[in-house]
């Protein structure tokens, strides 16, 4: 592998510098070194497509409560304490709406809060809508609320179906 030249090295500078990590936690590993390899000489065999690995669920999303909630969920029978819309938010705003929230209904002693987040798109990024549904499990699951959470649920039809969430709180 080579060293990047400077004029390679002051180009990543400029990449790396409007990146922006979802998380609001500072990251204090040091970067590595950055070096690429040199070009493989003679013939260069077709490269593999790697498959698609499904990510392991999220804590929040396995969760499990007692069977009278899960029914309740699924047919619609639970009113939410609290609902937060998130149609219009940018990815920063929509973290910050949601860490409120939860704050909020925490205090509050609620139970169930509706998050309306819209559907999420399939297909390859970048994408420009359905980030916030994309992301909204790893937030929820980093965020500094995740051990009042109990579970993270679909909604029902009424309630938003595939672009809505049920975040059941625990008890205090």
């Amino acid at each position: 592998m080579r060293k990047l030249s400077p004029e390679e090295a002051a180009l990543w500078a400029k990449v790396t510098a409007t990146i922006r990590p979802l998380s609001r936690e500072p990251d204090d590993l040091p970067a590595p070194p950055v070096a690429v390899a040199a070009a493989p000489r003679g013939r260069i065999p077709p490269a593999a497509v790697p498959r698609p690995t499904p990510a392991p669920p999220v804590s929040l999303q396995a969760a499990t409560l007692d069977g009278g909630w899960d029914r309740r969920l699924k047919s619609g029978r639970i009113e939410p304490d609290r609902t937060l819309d998130l149609h219009g938010h940018s990815l920063d705003r929509a973290w910050e709406a949601i860490d409120r929230a939860l704050e909020r209904s925490i205090a509050a002693g609620d139970r169930v809060l509706l998050l309306i987040t819209g559907h999420e798109r399939k297909g390859e990024p970048p994408l420009e809508r359905g980030r916030i549904r994309a992301a909204v499990h790893d937030w929820l699951a980093a965020s500094r609320h995740s051990g009042s959470i109990a579970a993270v649920r679909s909604t029902h039809r009424r309630h938003g179906g595939g672009g809505s969430l049920y975040i059941i709180l625990r008890r205090r």
